[in-house]
C-alpha cells in the first residue's frame, strides 16, 4: 500500500507540475524571443502531445485485435513486470487488454492475463501504476487430471 500512496501523490503532483512547466516554457519563450519563440515552443508541445496520443492509440489498436485477458506466456509476463509500470506499458507488453476483476472505476484496479496452459498473472494497479502482481500456475497433477475437451 505504501507504493500506492506514493503513486497517488506523484500523480497528483504531475497533474499540476507538467501544465505549469508548459506555461513557464511558453512565458520564457515569449519574454526572450517574442511571438516566434512562443510559436516554436507551442509547436514543440503540440508535437509532444501528438506523439503520446499516437503511441496510446497504437497500443490500444493492437490490443483490440486480441482476446481480452490473453497473453502468450504468463510466466514470461510475470518475469518482465516491475512495480511502478504503467497500465499502458503492461498492455503494450501483453498486446491485450486485461480481464477486469475489480469493480469499474474502483481503486485499486485488478486485472488478469491468462495463457493457454491455465497459468495466469493477476496485477493490481493504483492510479494507473502497477503496485503488485502474482503468478498462479496450476499443479502438474491438475493439468494431467483434466482430460482435453474435444468438439
Amino acid at each position: 500500500m505504501r507504493l500506492a500512496a506514493k503513486s497517488a501523490t506523484r500523480m497528483s503532483i504531475k497533474k499540476f507540475v507538467i501544465p505549469l512547466a508548459c506555461v513557464a516554457l511558453l512565458v520564457l519563450a515569449g519574454r526572450n524571443y517574442g511571438w516566434p519563440g512562443v510559436a516554436l515552443v507551442g509547436g514543440g508541445l503540440v508535437m509532444w502531445l501528438l506523439l503520446h496520443f499516437t503511441r496510446t492509440m497504437r497500443v490500444l489498436q493492437r490490443a483490440a485485435n486480441r482476446p481480452v485477458g490473453y497473453v502468450g506466456s504468463a510466466v514470461m509476463l510475470n518475469a518482465k513486470l516491475k512495480p511502478g509500470m504503467s497500465l499502458l506499458h503492461v498492455v503494450a507488453m501483453t498486446q491485450s487488454l486485461g480481464q477486469l476483476l475489480s469493480e469499474r472505476d474502483a481503486q485499486p484496479e485488478v486485472f488478469r492475463w491468462s495463457d493457454g496452459g491455465a497459468s495466469h498473472v493477476t496485477c493490481e494497479f493504483a492510479v494507473g501504476k502497477l503496485t503488485s502482481h502474482a503468478l498462479l500456475r496450476p499443479d502438474a497433477d491438475e493439468v494431467q487430471a483434466t482430460p482435453p475437451t474435444s468438439l
